[in-house]
């Protein structure tokens, strides 16, 4: 399956820029305007066309997703405007000359998703949708080149690190990736149990700087992903910057050098120290698989497996299999295998909220797929759609209402609109189980943990006989199988623990010193990291500590926005740094003080810190280490560049 996905995104493009007017009048064109998706073929046009009276004949129709009674295009509308595409796209010289104006382009957001879109969004919209692409540092005239010599060390290739590498490029600098596995992806070449992949829709959860047309669904599978990866690191010529099959192991700050003294090991065990100026380190919150505390397990003497460190030779056809943990990646796994195990036993820790795919089976259409190749604009509007829906548009979901009842399982009348929708998706799955139902309703709200997405598979691998949803906790582990709390013993073939990964221990099992002998693990211990920005901590200059302390976009799809960012907030650092012919900087204490209390402070009024949210963004204390608990807007802003007061040159 990866070699076939490899090869279909070895034909993606990474600009497509390119798609040129007039095509060719065809029944692969007709068949995308059939197929696309009626709001972005509306956008597509007026962009191309400026016809802005077509707007007008739309703002009628157009409605929310969310809205009642639901959104109800006349026919003849969308025929015309189809129609009038198809004229567009083929007849040479009907396009405008010029790009739409800021104001029209404001306008068309606006319509398209029936809500008024605030001026403070068309920056980060023009960037991240990809109509208007950031210019190469090295072309920017107010900017300093690169100095010679001045070496960036990254840590890790998987999505930050490759952006990392792209934007390093791009500005000049010498640099370098290392990456403990034998491939790029990270997270994506890791995990391949099956069923895996990405619940961020697959037309965001790509870099704004390298769209893909060839997605195979609306929401990736693991190996979709690590196509899409493979091809950005050989489109942009990655790979020859990237060590391999190695580990990073210390990084040891030289104060009379003001460099990074950073030891890895290589695959044969040997060790080499590699100085960098600087040190992004990528290597993100979801590469330490977790493994239950469960006494005894290690006697069981069937199959164990981790979802994390999948072992494709065990064949389950046939076998009593167990799965614990009823999160993200088990709502993946256990319809992926229901067909082929004699018993499957579910173990849920905790009760997720379950959301079904909009996008029906997920599968992403040839004329859609023709449409995002070849139709100039077209990918672009849709990735502003789902950006909208996916990211920001949710953010009112996790704030707290003040004047919202504080025993409620909601947070605030948008947050129980949306936990009534939930609630009427189980009512509608298990209507007829009343027992189900009440094992997989939550007593939290919704978005106060993550969020499982239903492609249509999962729910219904309940309803399955040889299915067994079990609630009881498991009091150990045997040789056989495993005991529940109330006596019962399971027998079992195969454990799968689907239990996640040790996100709170952000620094895994590297040592970072820095001035004076300062330790970072003194500082964030296993489960309290702190950071200026979610990146710097006094102490450790030019240490840039990416997908890091409260930098998570947990209200939303975004993780590809923040890793972009956070790339271009360091080497805004960097560029900084040698334009004041200085050799490093760290964030001032006063300053590192005074972003925890602005985080703890939001936080307060986060749905996070509602009594009943817990999960694995709050450490054992119930501090919430992880999430951004601001917009992704607010995130882009902040990422232009640093606040120079708050920092120290050395």
């Amino acid at each position: 399956m990866a070699a076939k996905y490899a090869d279909v995104a070895g034909t993606a493009r990474a600009d497509l820029s390119a798609r040129k007017l007039p095509l060719k009048d065809s029944p692969e064109l007709r068949q995308a305007l059939a197929e696309g998706e009626i709001h972005t073929v509306l956008m597509t046009y007026v962009h191309l066309s400026g016809d802005e009276a077509m707007l007008d004949k739309f703002v009628p129709h157009i409605k929310s997703p969310y809205a009642y009674p639901p959104e109800q295009i006349p026919v003849e509308l969308v025929e015309e405007l189809k129609d009038k595409l198809l004229h567009v796209l083929t007849t040479p010289g009907a396009e405008m000359d010029e790009e739409p104006s800021d104001g029209l382009m404001h306008r068309m957001m606006s319509v398209g998703l029936a809500e008024e879109v605030a001026d403070e969004f068309l920056p980060l919209l023009f960037d991240q949708i990809g109509l208007r692409p950031e210019q190469p540092r090295r072309e920017r005239k107010d900017r300093k080149p690169a100095p010679a010599g001045f070496k960036v060390l990254v840590i890790g290739a998987g999505m930050t690190g490759l952006a990392a590498g792209v934007k390093l490029a791009e500005a000049g600098y010498d640099w370098e990736i290392v990456e403990k596995n034998e491939e790029i992806g990270g997270t994506w070449w890791e995990n391949r149990y099956p069923g895996v992949g990405v619940d961020t829709p697959s037309h965001f959860y790509s870099f704004s700087f390298a769209l893909n047309s060839e997605w195979q669904n609306y929401h990736p599978l693991g190996t979709d992903m690590f196509a899409y990866l493979k091809r950005v690191a050989d489109d942009f010529k990655l790979r020859p910057h990237i060590r391999f099959n190695t580990m990073v192991e210390k990084l040891a700050w030289d104060e009379g050098e003001a460099v990074w003294n950073v030891t890895v090991r290589k695959k044969d065990g040997t060790i080499e120290v590699i100085r960098a100026n600087a040190v992004i380190n990528g290597n993100g919150s979801f590469s330490r698989m977790k493994w239950p505390s469960i006494p005894g397990l290690e006697s069981f003497e069937g199959a164990r497996l981790h979802t994390a460190a999948w072992d494709p030779s065990i064949d389950l056809k046939g076998k009593r299999v167990g799965v614990i943990g009823t999160g993200a990646s088990a709502a993946q796994l256990i319809p992926a295998i229901a067909g082929d195990v004699s018993e499957l036993h579910v173990f849920q820790r905790s009760r997720h909220w379950v959301m079904p795919s909009v996008a029906g089976n997920d599968e992403v259409t040839e004329g859609v797929k023709y449409a995002m190749r070849h139709i100039p604009h077209y990918a672009e509007w849709f990735r502003f759609r789902i950006y909208w829906y996916a990211a920001d548009g949710l953010y009112p979901n996790v704030l707290l209402d003040p004047e919202w009842p504080e025993d409620s399982p909601s947070v605030s009348a948008v947050n129980e609109t949306m936990r009534q929708f939930a609630v009427g998706y189980i009512d509608k799955m298990f209507a007829d189980r009343p027992d189900l139902k009440e094992k997989l309703t939550p007593d939290f709200p919704v978005f106060s943990k993550r969020i499982i997405l239903d492609r249509g598979l999962y729910f219904p691998t309940y309803l399955q006989r040889h299915v067994h949803l079990e609630q009881t906790p498991i009091e150990k582990a045997t040789a056989t199988g495993v005991v529940l709390k109330d006596g019962r013993e399971i027998e079992l073939d195969v454990l799968v623990c689907a239990t996640g990964f040790d996100a709170a221990n952000m620094l895994g099992n590297l040592e970072i010193v820095g001035i004076g002998g300062k330790h970072l693990r003194s500082e964030w211990g296993t489960e309290d990291p702190r950071a200026y920005f979610g990146m710097l901590v006094p102490g450790f200059p030019n240490y840039f500590h990416t997908s890091g302390p409260n930098s998570a976009p947990n209200h939303a799809a975004g993780q590809n926005l923040i890793s972009e960012r956070q790339v271009n907030y360091a080497i805004e650092c960097i560029d900084w740094i040698n334009a004041e012919e200085k050799k490093a900087l760290q964030p001032t204490q006063p300053a590192f003080d005074a972003w925890q209390t602005k985080v703890e402070t939001q936080m307060d009024k986060m749905i996070w810190s509602h009594p009943r949210a817990y999960s694995y963004y709050n450490n054992s204390k119930k501090r919430n280490f992880l999430s951004w608990p601001w917009r992704l807007v607010d995130f882009w802003n902040e990422c232009r560049g640093p606040r120079k007061e708050d920092f120290e040159l050395l």
